[in-house]
This record gives structure tokens, C-alpha cells and sequence, in this order.
């Protein structure tokens, strides 16, 4: 299985991004390997649609998860469609590295 967290950085030590369609980075880890891929969220510069056009990008990784510290109102619904699930983790002073042993799937 494939989880992405949002990112501040392009290391495991960088802080959950509080921002999705934002964020700097998607951390993109496989559960089966315990690898861990940091792409940068091209997005983030977008006048409008930054948080549907991050689904779409991240969706391409086949991810089943997404973790983020927040979500719009936007996403919520394409996330639906594409059958990935969005968890809501709101400790920003956490880093890529806790949530993955955080959240075991």
C-alpha cells in the first residue's frame, strides 16, 4: 500500500505540511518496500484548484491514503471518486518519519 503525507521538506526528519493542494512536498511511502519518495507538490503555486490538481498528481502514485494537516473543501469529493482515503492529522510538529510509524496500515 502506498500513503502520501504532506511534507514541509524532502527528508523524513521535515514536518507535516499543515496544507494539502500547498504543501512543499508529498512524502510517498510504500508500506510493502519501506521506501519512502519525496516529489515536489507542483501545485502549490496555482491561483485556484491547487487542492483537486494535487489529488490528481498524487493519484498517479497509486496511493490508498493521504495525510495531511487539512484538506478543502474541493478535495474532500475527488478523493471520494478516486477511492483514497484522507486523514486529518493536526500535530504540524510531527515529521514524515512519525506518521509513518504512527499510522501502521
Amino acid at each position: 500500500m502506498k500513503i502520501a503525507t504532506t511534507s514541509t521538506g524532502d527528508s523524513l526528519n521535515s514536518n507535516i505540511d499543515p496544507r494539502f493542494g500547498r504543501c512543499a512536498f508529498f512524502a510517498i511511502h510504500d508500506t510493502d518496500t519501506k521506501t519512502t519518495e519525496f516529489v515536489v507538490n507542483t501545485n502549490n503555486d496555482l491561483l485556484e484548484g491547487a487542492g483537486p490538481s494535487a489529488v490528481r498528481s498524487v493519484a498517479k502514485y497509486n496511493v490508498s491514503v493521504i495525510i495531511s494537516g487539512d484538506f478543502g473543501m474541493k478535495v474532500k469529493p475527488l478523493m471520494e471518486k478516486l477511492n483514497i482515503k484522507g486523514i486529518t492529522h493536526k500535530s504540524i510538529a510531527d515529521t514524515v518519519s512519525d506518521i509513518i510509524k504512527y499510522y501502521k496500515f
